[in-house]
């Protein structure tokens, strides 16, 4: 992915305090969040990044592969692993060479050997030059990405930066917390011809503060008065995509449940099915009395007494 400095994201210098980043995506995250800015297209991508720059840098050992490698933080120790191990394979096919040019051999010492042995005497001090000129698959990139509920219901596109190229993905509706999808070809470039490697994008999905989602449906609670409990009604309720009307029996208890079926979250690559959605009922009881409604209750609470 393109190379994002998130001290610069969080407002923040190398050297804060674990404190401090806590302090400043917060401070970020409430001014960003999307449930504040329903239609801002660039406070969504800036909350996404604040999310990115939390996640690295409020792990000590993320942070700690950032610092030293930058943009590279994610494949930084495989790199240098590799590099020992690079190294290590030239010391020794140097010693080989060496050993090869400076040891004399009679012909009792040969006399042993059948071509077999010289086959794997040469192998050793020669296989691994010619196992580098093998073609080698490219390493795979791994990011993550953040989406509000809201557009995990949709089918829309997405640019990304990876590698140096922009890349245009389709993010299909009903995709689910934790997912991952895998992009061939989108990795590092493979060594002597070798296929790229691959980019593998994990979703996180962040909670809605209204909607609670579990596999294919979703759950909500609306507040209804005393009166439309008692004596049934109409209610409106705002779902996540658009207003719905329902019917509220007559001596509606609270707590209790109404499905709404195929109002729910979309079936991941299932066009047209939907999961449900459960509605639960809080009731709001009435405050400041008038005498002529405490009067009326008082009457009621002698008839139910009687």
């Amino acid at each position: 992915m393109a190379f994002i400095d998130y001290y610069k994201i969080l407002e923040i210098d190398k050297t804060a305090s674990v404190e401090d980043i806590k302090k400043a995506y917060r401070k970020q995250a409430r001014k960003l969040h999307p449930d504040t800015n329903p239609n801002d297209k660039d406070a969504q991508l800036k909350f996404q990044r604040v999310n990115e720059a939390n996640e690295v840098l409020g792990d000590a050992e993320k942070r700690k592969k950032y610092d030293k490698y930058g943009e590279n933080w994610e494949q930084g120790e495989q790199y240098e692993q590799q590099q020992q191990r690079r190294s290590e394979q030239q010391r020794q096919y140097a010693n080989n060479q060496r050993y090869a040019g400076n040891q004399e051999y009679s012909n009792e010492q040969f006399s042993g050997f059948n071509d077999s042995n010289f086959s794997s005497f040469f192998e050793s001090m020669f296989g691994e030059e010619r196992r580098q000129t093998q073609q080698r698959k490219g390493q795979d990139y791994n990011a993550e990405f953040n989406l509000s509920l809201l557009d995990a219901m949709t089918t829309h596109q997405q640019t990304l930066e990876v590698g140096g190229k922009s890349i245009r993905i389709t993010i299909h509706a009903g995709i689910a917390d934790g997912q991952k999808i895998k992009l061939n070809g989108y990795g590092t470039s493979g060594a002597n011809g070798g296929v790229s490697g691959d980019l593998y994008i994990k979703f996180n999905i962040y909670k809605n503060p209204n909607f609670e989602r579990i596999g294919n449906d979703l759950f909500t609670t609306t507040t209804i008065d005393l009166y439309t409990a008692m004596l049934g009604g109409e209610v409106v309720l705002e779902t996540l995509n658009g207003k719905v009307k329902l019917v509220v029996k007559a001596e509606t208890q609270i707590g209790t449940k109404m499905r709404l079926k195929g109002k729910g979250f979309p079936v991941y690559k299932k066009e047209g099915e939907m999961g449900d959605l459960y509605v639960t009922f809080n009731i709001k009881l009435p405050t400041q009395l008038t005498d002529k409604q405490r009067s009326l209750f008082e009457e009621l609470q002698k008839e139910s007494q009687t």
